[in-house]
């Protein structure tokens, strides 16, 4: 008896996601099913909606046993990609037409580890295959072009916009091409907020699946403002497990909560100290505190990262570590941070902002 597109769905529909846990069938990421005339061959398409170029292989071996296994089937031709869509941001907010989703990663203080969060956040991002760009919104303490190894200014060709610099295939703007390293912003918070909205805005980013902004510490007028101004997708909380740290992180986390900006999850640093002579580890900040927070405010926990003396070695010379041991144990930690991330934002609902035409109201 020859097979149908029914049957071929109904095998698929026990297949389940590794990352979304989710079987490919109700995650509606079958598409274009095509049985052959003689019901002996299957071709289709898995279209996932986060960046996955590690897992394609993966994913194509166990669709494709679940489908060898039907009655009948010799052949099977499953293509498997990867597609980043627009998804919504805050009420009365239009995405970027160049940028389809905005991620913040913040901190209710400094010194946490948050432009390194950010830095391999997005490393890891682009290293699944998504295209990816930082914008450094820190701009008393500008690091990331000390951290991607990026030096030089930003060219421009109408003399109204610049393009982003590069290095390892991620796309940066930051207020720190613009200035000697050593002259200090001694600026107030509207001249701050009017350079991050132009570095964003006038920025001529190169068609971004996401964008990576490193949010500057704590929870004034400059977050606040640009929580607002700035179509956000989700925010991700950078936090060590202190209980001091922690108290400014929840700040931060009900500051976006309050201005409708949805909270991707937590990320702690620092979680626990790895002794380079000897390997020893020690919870020496505390231990928990950032899983505590999650379950005080029904967010994910996204993952915990030791303190070890590569992390920042790496970050200092310009190679972070999802560039410098991209096989290693924490680099893996930091990938299946961004996986966890790209999977929160794909289980958005879709931005339908560009499908409504725009109405103009005449009097004649």
């Amino acid at each position: 008896m020859s097979i149908t597109v029914e049957d071929v769905k109904a095998a698929l529909a026990v297949v389940i996601d590794p990352n979304t846990e989710k079987d490919y069938v109700s995650s509606r990421s079958v598409k274009n099913v095509r049985v052959g005339a003689a019901g002996d061959s299957v071709a289709l398409d898995i279209e996932l909606g986060y960046p996955a170029r590690s897992q394609l292989a993966a994913v194509r071996a166990a669709v494709s046993t679940a489908l060898l296994a039907l009655p009948g089937v010799t052949q099977v031709d499953v293509n498997v990609q990867s597609k980043i869509i627009s998804h919504t941001v805050q009420r009365g907010l239009k995405i970027m037409p160049n940028v389809k989703n905005i991620i913040a990663v913040a901190s209710g203080k400094g010194g946490v580890g948050k432009s390194t969060t950010a830095v391999n956040l997005a490393l890891a991002l682009a290293a699944e295959g998504a295209s990816v760009g930082v914008l450094d919104a820190d701009i008393y303490g500008p690091s990331q072009p000390m951290m991607l190894g990026i030096s030089g200014r930003p060219e421009t060709t109408d003399g109204k916009t610049m393009e982003p610099l590069e290095n390892h295939g991620v796309q940066v703007s930051s207020i720190g091409f613009m200035i000697d390293p050593d002259e200090p912003m001694v600026w107030r918070g509207p001249m701050v907020t009017q350079a991050l909205q132009q570095l964003l805005e006038q920025t001529n980013w190169r068609d971004l699946d996401y964008l990576i902004v490193d949010m500057p510490p704590g929870t004034g007028d400059i977050q606040l403002t640009l929580s607002q101004k700035v179509p956000v997708t989700g925010a991700v909380i950078v936090t060590t497990p202190q209980d001091i740290a922690l108290l400014d992180a929840r700040k931060g986390l009900k500051m976006f909560e309050k201005v409708g900006i949805p909270i991707l999850g937590v990320v702690e640093n620092m979680s626990t100290h790895i002794c380079s002579n000897c390997g020893h580890t020690e919870a020496i900040f505390g231990h928990g505190g950032g899983e505590k927070m999650c379950a005080d405010f029904g967010v994910e926990f996204l993952g915990a990262l030791p303190l070890t003396m590569a992390i920042r070695e790496q970050a200092d010379s310009g190679r972070p570590t999802v560039v410098a041991d991209p096989d290693g144990a924490i680099a893996q930690i930091y990938k299946d941070i961004a996986r966890k991330v790209a999977i929160k934002i794909a289980e958005k609902a879709k931005d339908m902002s560009s499908k409504f035409p725009s109405i103009v109201i005449k009097n004649d």
